[in-house]
């Protein structure tokens, strides 16, 4: 549904390591103009869910610096290059923040984190028989692995204990395909 506001400009504001920042000149309905903010993720992101053989999913805890605290989270991370499968990603990040990996991953759901000012684009996958491999972190990640029961998970959403939207978004979907 195209509700008529077309971009006429874009301007580099900044360009980062993951994502580059702009000021987007658009046209609205009425013919007037706006500049909104847009930032632009180069790469994309894969998420997992990984279920144990006890039914617990892994999850991650490490610090954030946007929200200044820790985050629960599943494991994930921004692909390599534009070009790397989402399902490629998705297996290495497992790996690398979990020690964890698999020999088949399922496609769950995709999502944009946040459609208002960001195109970031996560595919979650779900990952089973799990087979210990050694967490390999980058130089500047410290996590923390740890499992929960859905229901912890659930709850802890609803508590506000999770907030992280891929996260959000991964554990309803995975709750709503398997378990009910």
């Amino acid at each position: 549904m195209d509700i008529g506001v077309k971009r006429i400009g874009r301007e580099l504001k900044y360009e980062g390591r993951i994502v580059d920042f702009y000021a987007d000149t658009v046209e609205l309905p009425d013919g007037r103009t706006a500049v909104w903010d847009y930032i632009e993720h180069r790469k994309g992101a894969a998420g997992v869910v990984a279920g144990r053989p006890d039914g617990k999913l892994v999850i991650v805890r490490q610090h954030r610096n946007a929200i200044g605290r820790v985050s629960l989270e599943i494991p994930a991370g921004a692909r390599d290059t534009k070009e790397e499968p989402y399902e490629v990603c998705a297996a290495r990040e497992l790996e690398e923040e979990t020690g964890y990996r698999c020999d088949k991953l399922e496609f769950l759901i995709s999502i944009h984190s946040t459609v208002a000012f960001c195109n970031e684009r996560i595919d979650i996958y779900v990952a089973r028989d799990l087979v210990p491999a050694g967490q390999h972190l980058d130089f500047d990640e410290f996590v923390e692995v740890d499992a929960c029961s859905l229901e912890e998970l659930c709850r802890g959403i609803y508590e506000g204990k999770i907030q992280d939207a891929k996260t959000i978004a991964a554990i309803m979907a995975y709750k709503n395909k398997y378990q009910l």
